[in-house]
């Protein structure tokens, strides 16, 4: 059963007199491209109703893997129930956003736009009966910046897990993060120091999978906009320190049907449903051809090692923390599954995509995960992993993106268009990298040969 239409929380007529109201200078007209950047058109407040009859144009060539120049003419449409305020103040008045799809001269959505793909896998989950829930867990690092404002890789502290102040210098930008977020809508369930010095993670309520993605962009601008208040650089790169612990964007998820979580069975060892077995099965069977999309930078891989938390092999457990697959201790109508691997540099209506696309594949086969592994898979020799069929996701850009191109579902998930466009993309990405001589082989060769 497909899920109820939701009754708008705003409409056309309201969101001009708002904006009319509060004397709103600019509305940010925002949407995403295929690499996760968070792009915007502002209009003031003569072009509003024009925008809101989605008659808004651009120009979709001068954006990385949309289209080419002579077929650049694109409409964003508004989705009316993202207006929002920005709550912190800006140099020329009040400012507000409104979320975009982006869509063809014809009408059609346009295959590239990552919030439309999502938009797809949702509603050929909704066709299955499902809505899917999405909580995420975004890390992030606070940098100082130096005399010009130019972002710095020294910390403000050198705090560890849970720390608090004075310890945690950043507590500070972190308590006025979280209140801007509250005051943009937001639940703030946590906020803590991570393992790392400079490091920090604020956790917010769960929702419906788009607008999941919706606020983990807005989540990343709010950080940045706010820690740059605090004279400070807030950076959402995955490995920024060298022998420390990365950032990593934990995705926990969950369906339901008619309001139920359907992954919940008491009767189960594990309090585990069939249909949750098939979902984390459909995850592990497709988790290397999807790690070029959750972990897509030549940085990524750079967290993705032993030793720093982040998981590398593909396994899952109901009790520990080391491998690819979670399940949480809560149970009933909290029950949900966590994906470890992805980092905060991903595309996140691309990562929910291919995470239900997985998922969903896995229920269709009726897949059933190996064993659960219980002990820590890092101190498990390689010879007892292969004995236990334990895998490893791939360990660098380039072999992610062969296992990318390899699995025809991530293909077919993602569209011709922006599969092709992001493996070209990121192909060259990582061929630049390979070219670069770097300090270190200056350091180590330079003198010795």
């Amino acid at each position: 059963m497909a899920e109820m239409a939701k009754t708008p929380r705003f409409t056309k007529e309201e969101i001009i007199r708002i904006v009319k109201e509060q004397n709103i200078r600019f509305v940010r007209l925002q949407f995403t491209d295929i690499f996760g950047q968070c792009k915007n058109v502002a209009i003031t407040e003569s072009q509003l109703e024009k925008a809101l009859a989605n008659k808004c144009m651009f120009d979709g060539s001068s954006i990385e893997g949309f289209v080419r120049i002579e077929e650049s003419d694109m409409y964003l449409y508004p989705d009316l129930d993202s207006f929002m305020i920005y709550p912190w103040k800006q140099e020329h008045g009040k400012v507000a956003r409104l979320i975009c799809d982006v869509h063809k001269t014809d009408g059609a959505p346009f295959e590239g736009d990552p919030r439309s793909i999502l938009r797809r896998i949702l509603a050929e989950a909704a066709k299955m009966g499902f809505t899917f829930n999405v909580g995420p867990e975004c890390e992030f690092f606070l940098f100082q910046t130096d005399d010009e404002g130019y972002p710095t890789t020294t910390t403000i502290d050198h705090g560890s897990y849970f720390e608090l102040g004075p310890v945690d210098r950043g507590e500070d930008a972190r308590r006025d993060i979280c209140l801007t977020l509250e005051d943009m809508g937001f639940e703030i369930e946590a906020s803590h120091h991570e393992c790392a010095p400079g490091q920090h993670e604020i956790d917010f309520k769960y929702s419906e999978a788009l607008t999941a993605a919706d606020n983990i962009m807005t989540f990343k601008l709010a950080v940045k906009s706010i820690a740059e208040r605090h004279k400070l650089h807030a950076t959402f790169m995955p490995k920024p320190l060298f022998n420390e612990a990365g950032s990593g964007m934990h995705i926990n998820m969950s369906l339901c049907r008619d309001g139920e979580n359907v992954f919940a069975d008491p009767g189960d060892p594990n309090g585990l449903s069939k249909i949750a077995y098939h979902f984390i099965a459909g995850i592990m069977d497709h988790a290397k051809g999807m790690t070029a999309i959750t972990n897509p930078i030549v940085n990524s891989y750079k967290r993705l090692v032993p030793g720093y938390e982040a998981p590398v092999y593909i396994a899952w457990s109901a009790q520990n923390r080391s491998p690819l697959v979670r399940v949480p201790a809560a149970r009933g109508a909290g029950t949900r599954i966590e994906l470890r691997n992805p980092d905060p540099s991903a595309n996140p209506y691309l990562v929910l995509a291919v995470c239900l696309a997985a998922g969903l594949d896995g229920i269709k086969r009726e897949l059933m995960p190996p064993a659960s592994t219980d002990s820590n898979v890092f101190k498990l020799t390689d010879d007892e992993r292969e004995a236990m069929g334990i895998e490893n996701i791939p360990d660098n850009l380039d072999r992610a993106v062969r296992a990318m191109k390899k699995d025809s579902l991530i293909h077919r998930t993602l569209g011709s268009h922006a599969f092709m466009k992001y493996v070209a993309y990121k192909q060259k990405e990582w061929n630049q990298y390979r070219n670069v001589v770097t300090e270190w082989e200056i350091k180590n060769y330079l003198s010795r040969y």
